[in-house]
C-alpha cells in the first residue's frame, strides 16, 4: 500500500517516524502539471504544503511511490530538476523508457493526484571545492546535470558533455560564461563516441570534479578513462542510474 494512500493515520506515523530515524523524510507531492520538455522529457511540478522545509543539494533526488493500475507500488529514483521553498513546489523531469512505471504513470497523472516521496538522497552533488567541473552521462542524466550547472557560482569552470539518441532530445539551456554544454546525439552503429570524446577532451588546470552518471556499463567506461588521464578517485563521483535488467535503484560505481 503507498504511504500515500495509506487509511491508517498511526500506520502513516510509525512509517514516517521509522524513516526520519533513518535520515529520511515522506512528503506528500500534489500533481500541479506537466508538459513535454522533448518527445522523451517530461516535467511534473508538484506543490507540497511542507516543501518550504525541504533541504536538498542539486544533484540529489527523491523516491517516488508511482501506484500501478493493479496497486502495486513501483518506487523509482528521479533527480529534483528545481524547488523553490517560497512558492512550496519542485519540479521533477521524467526520462521515458518505453513501457515502464514511470512512463504508465506519466500518461494518467493529472493535476490533483498525489504521490508519496521520501528523500531527498544521493551523494552526486557538486564539490563546492573544486577548481572546475566536468559532468558526463547519457538522457537519463540530464535533469541531474542540468540542475547542477543551474547552481554553479558565478565565474565557475564547466563542461558538460550530454550522450542522447536522438536530436530532438537536446534540450534548449541557457550556459552562462565558463560553461559549455554539448550534446552528443547516439550514433546506431557505435556506442562509443562519448567515450571517445573523454579521451581526448583538454582538461582544465587545477583540482576538477568530474560527475559521471547514467547507464551503469557506460558509467564504469567513462571513469575508467578519467582515472587514466590522472583524475584521483576522490575527484570522480560516478553512479549508475540503470542498467538493462535492473528493476529500480542506483548502482554506487
Amino acid at each position: 500500500m503507498s504511504l500515500a494512500e495509506e487509511k491508517s493515520p498511526g500506520a502513516l506515523a510509525q512509517i514516517a517516524l521509522f524513516l526520519h530515524r533513518k535520515g529520511r523524510r515522506v512528503w506528500t507531492l500534489k500533481v500541479a502539471g506537466k508538459r513535454d520538455l522533448t518527445p522523451r522529457l517530461t516535467r511534473v511540478d508538484f506543490r507540497g504544503d511542507d516543501l518550504d522545509e525541504l533541504a536538498w543539494k542539486r544533484g540529489q533526488d527523491l523516491v517516488l511511490e508511482l501506484r500501478e493500475t493493479n496497486g502495486s507500488i513501483a518506487r523509482r529514483h528521479y533527480t529534483i530538476r528545481d524547488h523553490s521553498a517560497a512558492e512550496k513546489m519542485l519540479a521533477i523531469d521524467f526520462v521515458r523508457h518505453g513501457d515502464s512505471p514511470s512512463a504508465r504513470w506519466l500518461d494518467r497523472v493529472r493535476p490533483g493526484d498525489r504521490v508519496a516521496a521520501i528523500g531527498p538522497r544521493g551523494r552526486t552533488v557538486l564539490n563546492e571545492r573544486a577548481d572546475w567541473h566536468l559532468f558526463l552521462g547519457d538522457e537519463t542524466s540530464v535533469p541531474a546535470v542540468l540542475a547542477m550547472l543551474s547552481g554553479l557560482p558565478a565565474g565557475a569552470k564547466a563542461m558538460a558533455l550530454l550522450e542522447v539518441g536522438h536530436a530532438d532530445d537536446r534540450l534548449a539551456f541557457a550556459t552562462p560564461a565558463g560553461v559549455s554544454l554539448d550534446w552528443i546525439v547516439r550514433d546506431a552503429s557505435r556506442n562509443d563516441a562519448l567515450a571517445e570524446k573523454v579521451k581526448d577532451l583538454a582538461l582544465p588546470e587545477g583540482r576538477g570534479h568530474a560527475y559521471v552518471t547514467g547507464e551503469t556499463s557506460l558509467v564504469r567506461t567513462l571513469r575508467h578513462i578519467l582515472l587514466a588521464r590522472g583524475l584521483a578517485k576522490d575527484a570522480i563521483a560516478a553512479e549508475g542510474y540503470w542498467r538493462p535488467g535492473r528493476i529500480g535503484g542506483h548502482d554506487h560505481v
